[in-house]
């Protein structure tokens, strides 16, 4: 990506932060959002002369804010918050997460409500696009005064502590980081350490590459029901749109019709539409617009609140005019509760895959003309039958990870935190709910490839057939036993990159 991401004031998209975290585009801050954020600078630098106690400005912090602190030590105050509070643990946060949350933090900053200086936006700015990306730990945050502890390992780095990467290059520490890319270390101002970690960054960054990432997956979910329907020789009766607009559901609608059209010009469908003596396919196939459209529902809901994040200012105190007013902005629950619901959503949509799973593996249905487990030759070889096992033990992790993280209250800071959101918690567990569920829906696919096989030489639907070629190019159709978590892996990884987006 050339073209710059110039950063006004104006919300970003999800399209804005998938560019930046994932594709390297360039950011620029606007002359209009430094006038606002010089503007929102001299009200901080005004309210520091005004002998009053201003919450983190010359305060402590949290149950500390009624400690008032000198003039002198107001630099040393910023640069303690930062370290005292970068003390999460674990593994690091991918780098996709990281970078986006250093553009959602200069974002937030660059609307001229926080009252730091311009050079701590134009600090991150710069590396956002040296490529350096701070070491952040995944667990800290209870999403509730800001996403503290991650936002403080990534602040430190700006002042030359921490640790980062530079590209790909090894973990060094942050100062390190910083004359690799030429960018001197920034020493805080009153209010500026405060308003880097105060902010649902985290939260929103994932919420953005997620919302995205569930986008794929619901494609290709939708794509492997539609084999599926062939593979099972299924009916398409229940797609009629006549039944969806009755229900008044429009995700149901909208999937309805996005399967008539993926299965359009099957030839396996009339095939046996006279002399078959089935009345009604399974759940899991005649009701698929009912719990697929459900979880799309569902899903642009979360997109919609995670939008709103993107051009949202989540500090505290803010400037307001020429007041600093302290509130609650920096609440992760607007964000939380749809992280939350979006792993439900997922839930749904792997759980009904593995059903289509279970009916093609288990030949119950002679009608389907299937194998047991689409096995070349029963008894000899065991063909998909674990493939299925795999998918059930995927879904029984999803079970666990679709309770909400959001409703479970644990207080901090002597009491003063008293009701927090948990938020990034809700968007870890989507994130390995969206992994699971990549791999049941690449079992559903492999499985329904099988199907079609068998029903050869006749042709499921074009978008169908496009997306058969896709898998049977990672993936050939079995002719005896083999090793199939290469081939689950190879059509995860369609799923993922996004290949199946052209079917």
């Amino acid at each position: 990506m050339t073209s710059p991401l110039h950063l006004d004031g104006s919300p970003l998209s999800i399209q804005d932060v998938l560019q930046v975290a994932r594709q390297a585009r360039p950011v620029r801050l606007s002359p209009a959002a430094l006038a606002s954020i010089t503007r929102a600078r001299a009200v901080v630098e005004d309210a520091m002369a005004d002998g009053m106690p201003h919450y983190g400005i010359n305060t402590g912090f949290g149950s500390l804010s009624r400690q008032r602190i000198g003039e002198a030590d107001l630099r040393t105050l910023q640069q303690n918050l930062l370290r005292s509070h970068s003390a999460g643990v674990g593994t690091p946060l991918p780098r996709d997460v990281v970078r986006g949350m250093m553009l959602l933090l200069a974002a937030s900053l660059a609307r001229g409500c926080s009252g730091v200086r311009p050079i701590v936006v134009e600090q991150l700015v710069s590396l956002l696009n040296a490529g350096v990306t701070p070491r952040v730990p995944t667990t800290g945050s209870v999403g509730a005064s800001g996403d503290l502890a991650p936002l403080a390992a990534l602040g430190l780095v700006l002042t030359g502590e921490g640790r980062a990467r530079v590209g790909d290059g090894p973990e060094v520490s942050g100062g390190e980081a910083l004359r690799a890319a030429g960018v001197p270390p920034l020493p805080l101002e009153a209010k500026e350490g405060l308003a880097i970690i105060n902010g649902t960054h985290l939260m929103a960054s994932r919420g953005a590459l997620l919302c995205a990432d569930a986008e794929r997956l619901f494609h290709a979910a939708l794509l492997a029901a539609a084999m599926s329907v062939d593979a099972c020789r299924g009916t398409d009766s229940y797609l009629d749109a006549r039944v969806h607009e009755v229900r008044r559901q429009p995700g149901q609608a909208r999937v309805a019709a996005e399967l008539r059209e993926m299965l359009a010009g099957s030839e396996i469908i009339p095939s046996h539409a006279e002399n078959d003596p089935r009345v009604q396919d399974p759940y899991s196939l005649r009701c698929m617009p009912q719990v697929a459209g459900a979880a799309l529902d569902c899903l642009d809901y979360v997109k919609q609140a995670v939008s709103r994040e993107l051009g949202a200012v989540t500090d505290n105190p803010l400037v307001l005019g020429n007041e600093v007013i302290s509130a609650g902005n920096f609440h992760g629950m607007p964000i939380a509760i749809p992280l939350d619901a979006l792993c439900v959503a997922i839930c749904h949509v792997a759980g009904i895959a593995e059903r289509r799973v279970f009916w093609m593996t288990s030949a119950f249905d002679p009608e389907s003309h299937l194998r047991p487990y689409l096995t070349p030759d029963p008894g000899l070889c065991s063909g998909l039958m674990i493939a299925q096992y795999t998918a059930a033990a995927c879904c029984n992790e999803l079970v666990g990870l679709s309770a909400p993280a959001s409703v479970a209250n644990v207080p901090t800071s002597a009491e003063i935190e008293d009701y927090n959101s948990f938020g990034p918690r809700a968007a870890a567990k989507a994130a390995r709910g969206l992994e699971l569920a990549e791999y049941v829906v690449a079992i559903e696919l492999l499985c329904a490839s099988a199907g079609l096989d068998v029903h050869r030489p006749l042709k499921s639907g074009a978008r169908v057939e496009r997306v058969h070629a896709m898998v049977r190019s990672v993936a050939p159709p079995l002719t005896s036993d083999r090793e199939l978590t290469p081939d689950i892996e190879a059509i995860a990884g369609l799923i993922r990159r996004g290949d199946l987006a052209s079917c």
